[in-house]
C-alpha cells in the first residue's frame, strides 16, 4: 500500500514576486494525512487559509492564481510542480504577500527547499484520480489540444511549436514522476520580446530580470531598445546572439522551453487535489487550457462518483479470469457456480460478471410467468466474486474456500431478470486478518446498481 507524505519539517525560501516586484518569503511546513495543498496569508490579520484547488482558480494570463474570500494567492504554479513532482500529499504554505517568488523561472529552489526539509510517510493511503476513458479538451483557434489517457502510471508529454524559426518544435516527456527532480524542475520559464515588451510597457513584471527567464527574439531589434533593456534589467548590456535569446543565455536543455510547459501543466493539474493515473497528452498548453483541462477531469470524476462508479464492460476485452480458471479456484459448480468471468482485480478490489439467461434452473419455479432473479442467489454471486479475490491471497486457492459470518445493510433496488448482464464490484474494506475478510460490493446491471451488501467471510482450508 502507497502511502501519503508530507515534508520532515519546516523550511523557508525568500525571492521576489515575478509581477508584483515584492520580496517575499515562503514557508513549507509539513501538515497531517488528508490536508491536501493550502497556503496561509501570514501577512494579513487572522491569518487566512487559502485551498489550492481547481474551483479556487481566477487568473491565467501570466500565471496561475487563485482566490478563497477575497484572499488571493498568485503564480503558485512553480511551487506546486515541486511539490506534486516530489510525490508530496499533504504541505501547509505559509506566505507574507499575496505572489510567490519567481525565484530563477524554474521550480529547482523550490525542489531544493523540501528535499532539505526531507520527505516522510505518512499512515494513510495515498489516493489518486482514476479515469476509465480519454479526456479531451481542444481549442482549436489557438491550436491546443490534452487529452488524458487512463494509465496505470502517470506519465506527461507535451509539444510546442509557435511557428517561429528561432524556437521551433519541441517535445518533452516525464515517464516517471521520480524523474522530475533532475529532467524537469530546472527549466526555466519562456517568453518572446514582443510578449516582454508589452508587459515591461505596462509595468507587469516588476521582479523580472534575465536571470529568471528565457527571452527569444523573433524579430528584429534596434540598438536602441537594448539599451532600454539593458537599463531595465539593470545590466551593462543585453546582446543577441544568432541563436536569438537575450545576454548570451545558456540554456540548461536543448528543449529547455518545451520542459517548462511540461512544468507549467503539472503544477496546474496539482490543483486537482490528488495525483492523477493517466498519459497527459498536450499540444501547446498554456495556463488557461490547463485549468480548463483540469476542470474537465474534476467534473468526469465528480459524474463518476455520482453514477457509482459504474464498471465498464467491454465485450471484446479477454476476462482476467474465464469460467475455467474459476472453477480451478472456487469448489462451487453448477447449478452454484453463479459467476461467468473475472473482468478486473488487484489487491483492493474484483469485478465479476454473470450472465442471466432464461435456461437458469430458479427460474423453473421463480415467478415463471414474469422471472425474476431470487435475490439470495445476487448475493451468492456477489460472495463467489469476492471469493475470488479473498483466495488470491493464498498460494493454492483450490485447497481454501470462504464461508459467510455476516451480510450486513443489504438493499435490493432493481429486478433481475433474463437477459441482463450482472456486474459485481466488490472492495476490500480492511486487510484480510487471521482469515477473516470483509468487503463492500455493489451490483450493476448497465448504469445502475441492482443490489449492494456488506459481506463479511473467513478463508478456511477444505478438509479432504
Amino acid at each position: 500500500m502507497e502511502k501519503q507524505k508530507t515534508i520532515g519539517s519546516t523550511v523557508s525560501i525568500s525571492g521576489t514576486g515575478l509581477h508584483s516586484g515584492k520580496k517575499v518569503t515562503l514557508t513549507f511546513k509539513p501538515a497531517p494525512s488528508n490536508y491536501g495543498y493550502k497556503f496561509k496569508r501570514i501577512d494579513i490579520q487572522g491569518h487566512p487559509v487559502i485551498k489550492a484547488d481547481i474551483d479556487n482558480v481566477t487568473y491565467t494570463p501570466r500565471g496561475t492564481n487563485i482566490e478563497q474570500n477575497g484572499i488571493q494567492i498568485q503564480t503558485i504554479e512553480h511551487s506546486l510542480a515541486a511539490i506534486i513532482g516530489l510525490g508530496i500529499d499533504n504541505i501547509l504554505i505559509e506566505i507574507n504577500d499575496s505572489e510567490t517568488p519567481i525565484m530563477d523561472g524554474s521550480s529547482e529552489q523550490f525542489v531544493k527547499a523540501l528535499l532539505k526539509a526531507g520527505i516522510i510517510e505518512q499512515e494513510a493511503e495515498k489516493k489518486y484520480l482514476e479515469i476509465d476513458k480519454n479526456i479531451i479538451y481542444k481549442n482549436p483557434d489557438k491550436n491546443i489540444e490534452i487529452i488524458a489517457i487512463p494509465n496505470d502510471e502517470f506519465k506527461l508529454s507535451v509539444m510546442i511549436d509557435y511557428k517561429t524559426e528561432v524556437l521551433g518544435t519541441q517535445n518533452a516527456s516525464l515517464n516517471r514522476i521520480k524523474d522530475f527532480e533532475k529532467e524537469i524542475a530546472p527549466s526555466r520559464t519562456f517568453a518572446f520580446l514582443h510578449e516582454l515588451e508589452k508587459l515591461l510597457d505596462n509595468n507587469l513584471i516588476k521582479g523580472g530580470n534575465l536571470n529568471n527567464a528565457i527571452i527569444f527574439v523573433d524579430k528584429s531589434i534596434t540598438h536602441k531598445k537594448l539599451e532600454q533593456l539593458a537599463k531595465v534589467f539593470n545590466r551593462p548590456k543585453v546582446e543577441v546572439p544568432e541563436k536569438g535569446i537575450l545576454n548570451n543565455l545558456k540554456l540548461k536543455f536543448p528543449n529547455e522551453p518545451a520542459r517548462h510547459k511540461l512544468l507549467d501543466l503539472l503544477g496546474d493539474i496539482a490543483l486537482l487535489g490528488n495525483p492523477i493515473k493517466a498519459h497527459i497528452i498536450a499540444n501547446r498548453p498554456g495556463h488557461y487550457s490547463n485549468i480548463q483541462f483540469a476542470k474537465l477531469i474534476r467534473q468526469y470524476i465528480i459524474k463518476v462518483k455520482k453514477r457509482g462508479n459504474v464498471p465498464i464492460f467491454n465485450p471484446n476485452i479477454p476476462p482476467l479470469y474465464d469460467i475455467n480458471k474459476i472453477r480451478k479456484i472456487l469448489p462451487h459448480r453448477p447449478p452454484f457456480l453463479l459467476i461467468d468471468k473475472i473482468l478486473e482485480m488487484s489487491n483492493k478490489h474484483v469485478i465479476g460478471l454473470k450472465n442471466v439467461t432464461m435456461n437458469e434452473n430458479f427460474f423453473i419455479g421463480h415467478f415463471p410467468d414474469e422471472p425474476v432473479m431470487p435475490g439470495v442467489l445476487q448475493i451468492e454471486a456477489m460472495a463467489q466474486t469476492g471469493g475470488v479475490l479473498a483466495l488470491s491471497f493464498v498460494p493454492d486457492p483450490e485447497n481454501y474456500t470462504t464461508y459467510f459470518l455476516k451480510i450486513d445493510d443489504v438493499r435490493f433496488r432493481q429486478k433481475v431478470i433474463p437477459g441482463d448482464t450482472l456486474i459485481f464490484r466488490l472492495d476490500m474494506l480492511s486487510p484480510i486478518r487471521r482469515g477473516i475478510c470483509q468487503m463492500k460490493g455493489i451490483a450493476y446491471v448497465g448504469n445502475k446498481i441492482v443490489m449492494e451488501a456488506e459481506l463479511l467471510a473467513q478463508i478456511r482450508k477444505i478438509k479432504k
